[in-house]
C-alpha cells in the first residue's frame, strides 16, 4: 500500500523547510527529512503524536525512536501486546508493531519542538490521506491536544464536540475511537503530569474496548 508522503525536500511550511536545510549542514549524519510512519498497513490502531524530536525521529528516520517519549512508548506497545522485538534507538533495531502505526501530526522537525498553526494545517493533509488510507482503522491515539486536534480536522470534525482529556475515548461517526493522552515527553514524566501506568491504563481501556466490540 502506497501513503501519501511529503517530498524529501518538502518546502510547503517556509520556516520547518529552512530549519531543516540548517539541520543537513549541523547534523549532517541525520536523516533531516519529513519522518514517514511506521507500522502496519493494516494496523486497527494509529497513534498520532506532536512532530519528529529533533535528536528523535529527525535523527533516526522513525517516530518516536531516538529519545525517551520513545522509550516509554514502544515499551508499553511491546508491554500490551502491540509490538515485538527490542527497541534500541535506530530504525533497523527489527521492532515490529503488531495492529498498529505511529505517526505525527507535523513530519518535519520544528524549532524547539512547537509547530506553529499553520504548519500543523498544512501537514494534515497527509494524515487525512493516511486515515483514508487504513482499511482496518477503528481506533485513534492522540498523544497530546495537538494530535488531537490534528485528527479532528482530518476526519472533518468539529473540535469543540470532542474535548481534549486525558483518558477521555470520544466515539466518533463511522464507528471510530479516538483515545487521548498527555504526549509521552520527557517533560510530562519528569514533572509527574503523566506516569508510566497513566500511560498504560489509556491502553487497557482501548484494548479493552476493542475486545467489547470484537465480542
Amino acid at each position: 500500500m502506497i501513503f501519501a508522503q511529503p517530498e524529501a525536500d518538502c518546502a510547503q511550511c517556509p520556516r520547518l523547510h529552512r530549519f531543516r536545510q540548517a539541520n543537513r549542514t549541523t547534523h549532517a549524519g541525520y536523516f533531516n527529512a519529513p519522518v514517514p510512519s511506521f507500522g502496519r498497513d493494516d494496523a486497527w490502531l494509529l497513534i498520532v503524536g506532536l512532530a519528529p524530536g529533533l535528536h528523535g525521529a529527525n535523527k533516526t528516520g522513525r517516530p518516536f525512536t531516538g529519545d525517551y517519549a520513545g522509550d516509554l512508548l514502544y515499551a508499553t506497545l511491546t508491554k500490551k501486546g502491540l509490538a515485538n522485538g527490542t527497541y534500541d534507538k535506530h530504525k533497523d533495531d527489527g521492532l515490529t508493531l503488531i495492529g498498529c502505526r505511529v505517526t505525527n501530526a507535523v513530519r518535519c522537525v520544528p524549532p524547539q519542538n512547537k509547530p506553529e498553526g499553520a504548519e500543523i494545517k498544512a501537514c494534515n493533509a497527509f494524515l487525512k490521506a493516511e486515515l483514508d488510507a487504513l482499511p482496518k482503522l477503528t481506533t485513534l491515539f492522540a498523544l497530546g491536544t495537538i494530535a488531537h486536534g490534528a485528527i479532528l480536522s482530518a476526519l472533518g470534525l468539529r473540535k469543540s464536540a470532542y474535548r481534549f482529556g486525558h483518558g477521555a475515548l470520544h466515539r466518533l461517526p463511522n464507528d471510530l475511537l479516538l483515545a487521548d493522552s498527555y504526549h509521552c515527553s520527557r517533560y510530562n514524566t519528569n514533572t509527574g503530569r503523566l506516569t508510566a501506568s497513566m500511560f498504560e491504563d489509556v491502553f487497557d481501556a482501548v484494548l479493552a474496548h476493542r475486545a467489547t466490540t470484537a465480542a
